[in-house]
């Protein structure tokens, strides 16, 4: 979406001529970005993702404001989406499992996992559930900040609303078909519920840690403990208002922070990395700034493996257990 709203810019630094670009649903819903916003540059192009060293990206389409047209919103996306990849496809390529994201990487390619910001987009319908697990979608968030079909948002965590008995069906269906199931943005009550239906790991794709800073989008001790014991990951994301209520200090350190507590918590193997680029994580400039993370990292005594955990190897084993 970012690309589309920038007028159908493409995530090649040399796109290719002369393929049509048409208008669809995102930008009939969304429009495109004021000339001040499209001054800004992507934070996740093809050659800033491999200049910052990174070989596997989720890639997703929130659909929260296409107000009745979800679906409709979701495809376009995924559309244009799938025609810039296969101009591109000598260097990024779909992908559906973990065995397909090392082959990727063994072929000099950027690993690409279709995902879906709320559940919203399959209208309901566990037919559409399929359908989109045919075209590549591999994870779901279940809600953004607002309730959907599926289960009820944070912001309505006063609801007292836990998975309702289609968002039940859903994460059943999701186990079944080989869906990550996100629970970034999901309430207390629905996180609680998903964890007493799924029979898969989760991901807690881009939240930090509420004991360092209490938003409500951050995941208390107890969650991070539950995850943990679901064999999940926890995605720490550079969204700024996340990681720290004073301003002064939303920086990589205190990001570091976050990994850290999650560590001294439950240990090295549930902790990953969640940017949140083009969504708002606005920490790092953009993806060629990932090394300062290993740096970090290394600063604070973290071996070569360790590194490699937080790194991608901990949401890779949590992607092959619920994808294969």
């Amino acid at each position: 979406m970012a690309h589309i709203r920038r007028g159908n810019q493409s995530i090649s630094d040399n796109p290719k001529l002369g393929r049509i670009c048409h208008s669809g649903t995102v930008s009939f819903l969304r429009g495109s970005l004021s000339e001040d916003q499209r001054k800004r540059e992507v934070q996740a192009n093809l050659s800033k993702v491999r200049a910052g060293g990174i070989n596997a990206i989720f890639c997703a389409v929130d659909v929260t404001t296409a107000w009745k047209n979800h679906l409709a919103y979701a495809l376009d996306a995924f559309g244009y989406f799938r025609a810039e990849i296969e101009d591109n496809s000598h260097q990024v390529t779909i992908v559906k499992s973990a065995n397909d994201i090392r082959q990727a990487k063994e072929d000099g390619k950027v690993a690409v996992v279709l995902v879906v910001e709320n559940s919203e987009a399959i209208e309901r319908s566990l037919n559409i559930l399929a359908v989109l697990h045919e075209i590549g979608v591999r994870s779901i968030g279940l809600t953004h900040n607002l309730n959907t079909w599926a289960a009820a948002g944070v912001y309505e965590s006063g609801s007292g609303g836990a998975l309702t008995q289609f968002g039940v069906q859903l994460v059943k269906e999701m186990n079944r078909l080989g869906m990550l199931v996100d629970v970034s943005h999901v309430s207390e009550a629905g996180f609680w519920s998903v964890l007493d239906v799924s029979e898969r790991p989760i991901i807690g794709s881009h939240s930090n840690c509420k004991a360092i800073c209490n938003h409500v989008r951050n995941l208390t001790d107890e969650q991070i403990k539950h995850i943990a014991q679901n064999r999940g990951s926890i995605g720490v994301t550079f969204v700024e208002s996340f990681i720290e209520q004073d301003k002064s200090r939303q920086t990589l350190d205190r990001l570091i922070d976050h990994i850290d507590h999650i560590i001294n918590l439950v240990g090295i193997d549930y902790v990953g990395i969640g940017s949140d680029f083009d969504g708002g994580g606005d920490l790092l400039t953009d993806a060629t700034e990932y090394p300062k993370i290993t740096e970090k990292l290394i600063e604070r005594g973290y071996s070569d493996t360790d590194i490699e955990k937080i790194l991608g190897e901990n949401h890779l084993r949590v992607f092959k257990a619920a994808c294969g």
